[in-house]
Parts: structure tokens; sequence; C-alpha cells
């Protein structure tokens, strides 16, 4: 469970919570796949995929693209 950055701050900054959980879910995958291209078996930074996601999520670093 995320507790930090909390739930309601990140489904606000996309919108609503399904879109917060499609959104991580994608970047945690994205994450995964960069680390085992590069030959990790665990992530450099010691955390979880989907902490990894909600914080890049939380700083803005990850957005919602309309096409």
């Amino acid at each position: 469970m995320i507790n930090n950055p909390p739930i309601d701050d990140l489904a606000e900054k996309m919108g609503s919570k399904y879109a917060l959980c499609v959104i991580a879910s994608k970047r945690a995958r994205q994450i995964i796949d960069h680390a085992q291209n590069q030959g990790y078996t665990d992530l450099p930074s010691k955390k979880k995929p989907l902490t990894e996601a909600a914080e890049e999520i939380y700083e803005g670093k990850v957005t919602i693209s309309k096409y």
C-alpha cells in the first residue's frame, strides 16, 4: 500500500483513482522492464516499482497525454 505520497494527492493529480491505477501500473511495468534490460534483478534504488512510479507521478515526472 502506498502511504507516501498520499493516494488522494496522487489521484487528484491524475484526475481519478482509476486513472492513477492505470498510469501507475503502466509506469511500474516500464520501470521493471528497464531494470531487467539493464541486467538487474532488483531496482538499483531498492524501492518497489509501484512506489517508484507513485513518487514520479507525485513529482510531476509522469503525466497523462491526451491524443
